[in-house]
């Protein structure tokens, strides 16, 4: 598969989380060497966010080699069901629902409409809403309830790994000894030299909650190279959304087989 594939969907998936009237979270504590790792995923099982909808401005930069790029869209969220984000005048629209991945570009009159799959095979995982949703929210891909991890050294965060790494790819997790959120997520595919990284820069604390502030996405593929930098701006939570998307007549779809 070859990386710009890959960069499309990383694209699609640049959409975020975060609540007004923020402040950013102090996150420097020590590591209790004595935290087992059932202790370090309870405590940041508890970190979950909870809200029904969500409304944003989210700047992105994007960087792959000599070339950058940077814009600013609305993102619009109900949780656990809708995710949705359109750059300025509307030139190109996301929409990401349980069973469906949609995308179209008024610049280039093209447009996608498919389903996980297809990422699923490139990340060798099943991907679906809410690993994405996940993602962005500062929360594991998966349920780290769902298996047996250990801990290793590090001096700044806790880090966790499967007790039996995936045949496919090799899942690292590195939690905050603060705040008990994600510092970092990783997920590595040697035998295709790829990697996607989702590092947690910054936080913000609304509501007693803790939501990602600044986001960077780095995904690697050989000798390439992509980085993508989230800022999060002007948020507000629990208002009424509307989700308005229909690919105009005439486009061309866009083919990523």
């Amino acid at each position: 598969m070859r990386l710009y594939k890959f960069s499309f969907f990383i694209l699609l998936l640049v959409l975020g989380v975060g609540c007004k009237s923020a402040k950013t979270l102090t996150s420097t504590a020590e590591i209790d060497k004595s935290m087992t790792a059932k202790q370090i995923i309870r405590e940041n099982t508890r970190q979950d966010v909870r809200f029904k909808t969500l409304q944003a401005k989210v700047s992105i930069d994007y960087t792959e080699g000599d070339k950058s790029n940077g814009t600013t869209v609305t993102l619009r969220m109900e949780k656990d069901k809708v995710i949705w984000m359109s750059a300025p005048f509307a030139v190109a629209r996301v929409m990401i629902t349980q069973d469906s991945v949609k995308f179209y570009d008024k610049l280039n009159n093209q447009y996608f409409d498919g389903d996980f799959s297809l990422l699923t095979r490139l990340l060798g995982t099943d991907i679906d809403f809410k690993k994405i949703q996940n993602i962005f929210l500062g929360e594991p891909i998966f349920d780290l309830k769902d298996d047996t991890y250990v801990t290793a050294p590090n001096d700044e965060s806790y880090v966790l790994t499967p007790k039996e790494q995936r045949a496919l790819f090799e899942l690292f997790f590195l939690i905050n000894p603060a705040s008990f959120k994600l510092d970092s997520q990783q997920l590595y595919q040697p035998a295709e030299k790829r990697m996607l990284q989702i590092d947690y820069k910054k936080y913000q604390v609304v509501s007693k909650q803790i939501f990602p502030e600044n986001i960077r996405i780095i995904a690697l593929e050989k000798n390439d190279e992509i980085i993508i930098d989230l800022d999060f701006k002007a948020i507000t939570l629990n208002g009424e959304v509307r989700f308005p998307f229909n690919i105009p007549s005439g486009y061309k779809e866009i083919e990523l087989e």
